[in-house]
């Protein structure tokens, strides 16, 4: 099952602000949070008073809560592979390695007493299988990508797909980032251009983020990478069915209720048997064997990729039919014109696309 998480960097805020912030995020049914010790003191009292009492407000209100480290944080703070105690002091649920040490500490780490999970980083060639091979234990391991401050350095569609293959092929459960929108946002660092996984994800309204990362198929904990994010923006992702893919058409005026039926009622199943040219959801066809979907005229000569469509009463046997365009195609007269994906929603179609039995629902 998805889970929805925040972030709280304390070293950059005041106890109230984050107070308040968890508070409004656990309403929303947030459980996840990440934070980070990268970018906070190297004192261990300062980090043990600052970052315990939030993680253990946090705890208060049902969340788990994961703090990027790497080898230096651990020496700052006192810890090893062989003594995690300070983290289990602070109350930390999960360790993120941001770096690592040699294989036998890596595995090691894994069988802490404390049952703490570690968190490998899902956008590195972590040979996280060979871990596993000697020893690791992978009841204790999972994955979270990175996220990315810089403009333009984010991970393309590409090689993210390239790293989840992995993750899903270990069966290990893996988190991503996606970004407010909102201005004067931050993170761990004096960077504020957003803190997505994906590049594309950067400027796009954070519905449309979370939508899309359902969509992949692979991510199941999805995390706002900056701080912090409006009331409107944790709603719109709560709101996210997170049980199968939604994706988002702008719908043509004067669509008749056998149409509106069609597209919104079902959710929808593409057919294996995939055409090069649409997304074919068949089932609809049943409850409209002896109902009317009359032509409708549209002055479009050609489909193109995104459009939505209703197979009409000219080709009687398909009607009912919702067709989703993946290449240009004639309008023959036999198929309505109900509307097109949205701009923001044609990575979620790139997803369908690649999994020709998506389950989704047109909204």
């Amino acid at each position: 099952m998805h889970r929805l998480g925040i972030s709280v960097y304390p070293e950059h805020s005041t106890p109230e602000k984050d107070n308040a912030y968890m508070e409004m995020a656990a309403k929303y049914g947030f459980t996840r949070i990440f934070t980070c010790f990268l970018s906070a003191s190297s004192d261990p009292e300062v980090v043990k008073k600052e970052f315990g009492s939030f993680i253990r407000r946090a705890h208060e209100l049902g969340f788990e809560v994961a703090a990027d480290t790497n080898p230096q944080v651990f020496k700052s703070l006192g810890a090893s592979p062989e003594d995690l105690s300070v983290f289990h002091e602070i109350g930390l649920d999960i360790i993120r390695l941001d770096g690592h040490f040699d294989e036998q500490k890596d595995v090691l780490i894994t069988r802490n007493p404390y049952g703490i999970k570690i968190e490998f980083n899902g956008s590195s060639d972590a040979d996280v299988e060979r871990l596993i091979r000697h020893g690791a234990d992978r009841r204790n391991m999972i994955i979270c990508h990175n996220f990315y401050p810089e403009r333009y350095s984010g991970l393309s569609q590409k090689t993210f797909d390239r790293f989840n293959a992995k993750w899903e092929s270990l069966g290990l459960t893996t988190a991503a980032f996606v970004s407010s929108q909102e201005k004067d946002t931050f993170g761990p660092w004096k960077v504020y251009q957003g803190l997505p996984t994906l590049e594309a994800d950067r400027t796009l309204p954070i519905d449309a983020q979370v939508r899309h990362m359902i969509a992949c198929e692979v991510i199941d904990d999805i995390l706002i990478g900056n701080v912090y994010a409006s009331e409107e923006e944790l709603k719109a992702m709560a709101s996210v069915k997170l049980t199968n893919t939604t994706i988002r058409m702008e719908a043509e005026e004067g669509l008749g209720d056998n149409e509106k039926k069609a597209v919104y009622s079902y959710i929808h199943t593409g057919r294996n048997d995939a055409s090069e040219y649409y997304i074919r959801s068949s089932f609809p066809r049943m409850d409209f064997r002896n109902q009317e979907i009359p032509c409708r005229p549209c002055e479009k000569k050609n489909f193109t990729r995104g459009d939505v469509l209703v197979v009409n009463d000219n080709l009687a046997h398909y009607r009912g039919e919702v067709e989703i365009v993946l290449t240009e195609i004639e309008n023959d007269g036999q198929r309505n014109y109900a509307g097109r994906i949205a701009d923001t929603d044609m990575r979620i179609l790139d997803e369908m696309e690649k999994r020709p039995d998506h389950v989704f629902e047109i909204i």
